[in-house]
């Protein structure tokens, strides 16, 4: 009797088990559903979430202006906060100045005529190799990259007439190509009038206005190779500043070993 008892006991346990995995297979797709979600919902935090101060807005700026803008450090990462060029970090704090590369920048109501400028301010640039100037002229001030013997109260001129004479300019000066004379050593060379320069804007280095055929200019760049551009195209005269910026030590060499003599040369005692 008591055999058939609790065989029927165990009967009854197994028959109702099924329906206990079967509700805690519910409960555990419910919990799986709602997993994926939370974790979608916390994804942003648990790894590396966009940056918002890596997006460089001071590179977007339309207005102008001579103030130094604040720039800060991306650490070598892009807008999505993940590090793409790696060795980047720390340093000193850098300050970017706007450099106005169109030099035939005309005021309002005095377009089509030559102006002069006067240069306040001769200083280094962290963001660049040559050094700035700032000039002024009219109702404005801008930066511009100073030439190499370019010092403050020095007055640079600004012309984009052609003459049937080539004009010889000091250094400082801008021109279009058609009006300076060929062998003349020139730089920030622009590709297209009006564009701003492009070419040849880094310390120490200057290019040769070699000829000039049809309404074109051929000028040799640092690198020895000859582009074709525009006559009306504008250049500086001169040589761009910080010529010895390439002579510049960085770091600690090793000194050279002694000179290892291989003649036999004889000795005065041997006389």
């Amino acid at each position: 009797m008591t055999v058939s008892c609790l065989a029927g006991a165990l009967r009854s346990l197994t028959l109702a088990q099924p329906a206990l995995l079967s509700s805690q297979a519910v409960t555990r797709t419910k919990l799986g559903s709602l997993v994926p979600s939370i974790v979608g919902q916390c994804r942003g935090f648990l790894t590396t979430a966009p940056l918002d101060q890596n997006r460089t807005y001071w590179k977007q700026r339309e207005k102008y202006t001579t103030r130094p803008i604040g720039m800060k450090k991306t650490g070598g990462r892009d807008h999505s906060g993940r590090v793409r060029t790696h060795g980047i970090g720390g340093g000193h704090k850098q300050r970017y100045r706007m450099i106005d590369f169109q030099r035939l920048h005309y005021e309002a109501d005095k377009e089509d005529q030559p102006f002069e400028e006067k240069v306040v301010e001769v200083r280094y640039d962290p963001c660049r190799s040559a050094d700035i100037a700032l000039v002024a002229g009219g109702s404005r001030k801008r930066w511009i990259i100073a030439t190499e013997n370019m010092q403050v109260g020095d007055i640079i001129k600004t012309s984009g007439v052609i003459g049937r004479m080539a004009v010889s300019g000091k250094e400082g000066d801008a021109y279009p190509l058609g009006a300076l004379p060929v062998g003349t050593l020139v730089n920030n060379l622009e590709i297209q009038p009006g564009k701003g320069s492009e070419y040849i804007r880094a310390a120490g280095t200057s290019g040769v206005l070699l000829r000039k055929v049809n309404g074109t200019a051929i000028v040799q760049l640092p690198s020895k190779q000859q582009v074709q551009v525009l006559e009306t195209c504008m250049v500086t005269v001169g040589r761009v500043s910080n010529i010895d910026h390439n002579k510049r030590i960085i770091g600690k060499i090793k000194p050279l070993p002694p000179m290892k003599s291989y003649v036999n040369v004889p000795s005065i005692s041997a006389k």
